[in-house]
C-alpha cells in the first residue's frame, strides 16, 4: 500500500499545536491546558491515522512525581520527515500559525474592555 502524504491540520487547533511541537523536533516540556477530555495519545493518533504523519512512539517504564511506577510515552517525527513537510509547506504551515496565533491572542485581548 503506497504512503500517503501527511496533511496540515488548521494552524490553531490542538492537533496544529501538537505538530508544530513535533516539526520543530524539541522536546515540549510543558503543554498547554488541552480542552475537553481529549488526551495527547489520541491527538497523536489521529495525526497518524487521519493526517498522515509518520510519528513514531517510544514507551518506557517511569516514575509518578508520588513516587508510583508508570509509564512515559514521548512522540517525535523522523528527520527526513521534518525535512520533507518543510520543504512541502510546511515553513509556511508554520507561519501561517504563528500569524494566525497573534491575530487570535489580539481579539481576545480586544475584548476584555
Amino acid at each position: 500500500m503506497p504512503k500517503k502524504t501527511p496533511i496540515f491540520p488548521g494552524p490553531l487547533t490542538t492537533r496544529g499545536a501538537v505538530l508544530a511541537v513535533l516539526l520543530s523536533n524539541a522536546d515540549q516540556t510543558g503543554a498547554e491546558p488541552m480542552r475537553g477530555r481529549i488526551t495527547l495519545a489520541a491527538i497523536v493518533r489521529a495525526l497518524k491515522r487521519k493526517y498522515h504523519w509518520p510519528i513514531e512512539t517510544d514507551s518506557f517504564p517511569s516514575n509518578d512525581a508520588d513516587g508510583r511506577a508508570t509509564w512515559a510515552t514521548v512522540y517525535k517525527l523522523p528527520p527526513e520527515a521534518i525535512a520533507r513537510a518543510l520543504k512541502a509547506g510546511g515553513q509556511d504551515w508554520l507561519k501561517s500559525r504563528a500569524s494566525s496565533k497573534g491575530l487570535a491572542m489580539r481579539s481576545d485581548s480586544e475584548h476584555d474592555d
